[in-house]
């Protein structure tokens, strides 16, 4: 089985925003113009063999990019291929509570993801805290970004060391830090060989351009720490796969990167 730990299905919104101008120029592809269809994605995913997709909301301070009503909705179309990922505002700390519950009692989403640099803060920013209490009360992953990044805006607060110091307050809480958290990705290692609950995901990156430090780390003690994601609609799982042979790795640790430890660490 393969799971993608990390996709979106975009709104239009989402897609044409200009944050995102710097990813099209890497990916040479223009801001469309229609809405992408559930079966597209869906077909994208059967020509990669990818079985299930985690897709997220997408809150960021003042705009709803994608909401957790829509992602309930692709989740509906294709509920047998997409699990639900929430986000909420963390500028408004209870009601961010009071939507992790929703997201988790009434949606049944299996995790909620907040992206730091959207915020310009770390994960260790006070309005952080009420949304990891509420993750860990309603037993769903913490799910965030690590590493540089490709939109113009800070990559400081993606820091993986960051995650250090919230997994020592926190731990009970399952955290999955994704994008690699390149050019920290030894710190993202550490910090991962450090606390059992947090894990790291391979979105944004094709397999053939893991760092050695992340491979090694997956062929190691780390085999039950690392997840595959793709960061779709960035990049086609299909793409995102591409290398995977030349890793290397031993048959059950690869069933265990490609979907053992999403299946096991988001209760799929």
């Amino acid at each position: 089985m393969i799971i993608d730990a990390w996709g979106q299905h975009p709104t239009l919104r989402h897609a044409q925003d200009p944050m995102f101008d710097s990813l099209r120029r890497w990916t040479k592809t223009p801001a469309p113009t229609e809405d992408l269809p559930v079966s597209t994605t869906v077909a994208l995913m059967d020509q990669a063999g990818v079985d299930k997709m985690l897709i997220s909301a997408w809150e960021a301070p003042r705009n709803s990019m994608i909401s957790n009503a829509e992602v309930e909705g692709f989740v509906a179309e294709a509920p047998d291929r997409f699990v639900g990922v929430g986000s909420v505002d963390i500028s408004k700390p209870m009601e961010a509570v009071r939507e992790v519950r929703r997201c988790v009692q009434d949606r049944g989403f299996k995790a909620i993801r907040v992206l730091p640099w959207l915020w310009e803060v770390p994960p260790t920013d006070r309005r952080f805290y009420p949304v990891f209490t509420a993750c860990v009360e309603e037993g769903v992953p913490f799910c965030t970004q690590i590493g540089h990044t490709g939109p113009l805006m800070p990559s400081e607060v993606g820091r993986p060391l960051y995650l250090d110091q919230v997994a020592l307050d926190f731990p009970e809480l399952v955290i999955v830090g994704g994008h690699i958290g390149y050019p920290w990705t030894e710190e993202a290692v550490a910090v991962a060989t450090k606390h059992e609950n947090v894990h790291i995901d391979t979105s944004a990156y094709t397999a053939g351009r893991y760092p050695p430090e992340l491979v090694r780390f997956m062929k190691g003690h780390g085999a039950a720490k690392v997840l595959f994601g793709t960061n779709y609609p960035m990049m086609p799982p299909a793409q995102a796969l591409k290398g995977l042979d030349k890793l290397e790795l031993a048959e059950d640790k690869q069933a265990l990167f490609l979907g053992g430890n999403a299946q096991r660490v988001f209760g799929l």
